[in-house]
């Protein structure tokens, strides 16, 4: 029974390791309000009015309060690679010469021997991982330094399953463009997650039985 319990464990552990949730903490962050006193506009018959909602003359549309809105272009690529190589070599030997007559004379092909050892190994790493596109956050603080923290997540529901992208990091308020778009290679403590969940990405990985081989193989 306890190994009938102990086989029930493992598959459910190895069944929950090809689950696949989406994490949280990237939701979007609103403006907060405005006080009460400015929602209700004046009633002064005047055609312009700065309660609806405008943007002034020295301070532009480009995003720098919380709640605006940041396109992040990206464009991250990576390449690594990594090579290494060993070799090693021993030799030795031991003889006696006896004496050729006498008590004490053997032959001293008993006693030679000898010994010797070699090592060589190698290996070869090399990964190169590329991601584009662009995705729009919202800036959840500003900091007095003129550095704003952003957030989002772009969840895309297919036929087959879901997808997303996930962003966060740090980011200064100077190099937001005027379209209020910022490149990747900006973006400070970034923290970038693609992934998704459905059949395809179920298909992409190795099935529990294979993982628990490859867990418990000494090979």
């Amino acid at each position: 029974m306890k190994k009938i319990a102990l086989s029930a464990v493992c598959c459910a552990t190895m069944l929950a390791g090809c689950t696949t949730s989406r994490p949280a903490g990237y939701s979007a962050t609103l403006a907060p309000p405005p006080p009460v006193e400015q929602i209700i506009a004046p009633a002064d018959g005047a055609i312009f009015s700065s309660y609806s909602g405008y943007a002034p003359l020295h301070y532009g549309q480009r995003a720098a309060r919380v709640g605006d809105l940041v396109t992040v272009v990206l464009t991250e690529r990576t390449q690594s690679s990594k090579g290494t190589s060993a070799s090693s070599d021993r030799q030795g030997s031991f003889n006696i010469t006896p004496p050729a007559i006498g008590p004490f004379s053997f032959d001293p092909g008993n006693l030679n021997s000898g010994a010797s050892g070699s090592f060589s190994g190698g290996g070869d790493a090399s990964q190169t991982n590329s991601l584009s596109g662009t995705i729009t956050v919202t800036i959840a603080e500003v900091m007095p330094n003129g550095v704003a923290r952003i957030r989002g997540e772009k969840l895309m529901n297919f036929s087959q399953g879901e997808e997303w992208v996930q962003l966060a990091g740090l980011i200064r308020l100077a190099d937001i463009d005027a379209d209020n778009r910022i490149a990747s290679s900006r973006v400070a403590d970034a923290q970038i997650a693609y992934s998704g969940s459905g059949h395809f990405q179920r298909a992409s990985r190795p099935g529990w039985l294979s993982q628990f081989f490859a867990m418990v193989s000494p090979f």
